[in-house]
């Protein structure tokens, strides 16, 4: 028998979510106006545009919002053989003396958050600050990304790990209770 799809948030949770994760950017921030938002392709590319529009509501200055395509490393897509390389890399303003926030739904096995790292850094770009919805982090995927040249990392608190920086245990418990 087929298992019925229920919904845990509902739109008003997720506004509440982004909210929080909007003040946790901008509370640990010396400076909002020196952000600089960039979405990993797809999610995290709308993700990261909620954000922004939320931290402008907050902080009276809207960071830029860039986009980086890494397609051939996400974790949902079959490994391709042969030579991958990371897609278009559209950045709005000019990141020196900046802070760098990539933005993902999920890092599981890390390999999409690491790849965007390492591209990033042989850019030349400072140490991004990492932040994801859920840190699953499988293996030695914190590890990796670390390694890999990650400022900081900062997860919700949707799965437990050293990461979790951004509660929303409350509104998990809120959806949690609506669905029981």
């Amino acid at each position: 028998m087929a298992q019925e799809k229920q919904i845990l948030f509902e739109g008003d949770e997720l506004v509440r979510s982004v909210n929080r994760m909007a003040h946790e950017i901008v509370e640990k921030t010396a400076n909002p106006s020196e952000l600089v938002l960039i979405g990993i392709r797809s999610r995290g590319v709308h993700l990261a545009r909620r954000l922004a529009r939320k931290i402008e509501e907050v902080a009276k200055t809207t960071p830029p919002v860039g986009v980086i395509d890494v397609t051939p490393y996400r974790d949902d897509r079959a490994r391709e053989q042969g030579l991958r390389t990371v897609g278009e890399l559209e950045i709005p303003v000019d990141v020196d003396e900046k802070t760098v926030v990539l933005i993902d739904d999920v890092i599981s096995t890390g390999r999409t958050m690491t790849e965007t790292v390492k591209h990033l850094n042989e850019a030349g770009m400072a140490q991004p600050v990492c932040i994801a919805v859920h840190g699953i982090f499988a293996g030695t995927a914190y590890q990796d990304l670390l390694r890999a040249g990650a400022g900081r990392i900062v997860t919700t608190n949707s799965v437990a790990h050293g990461s979790n920086e951004i509660d929303v245990c409350g509104l998990l418990a809120e959806g949690t209770r609506r669905l029981l």
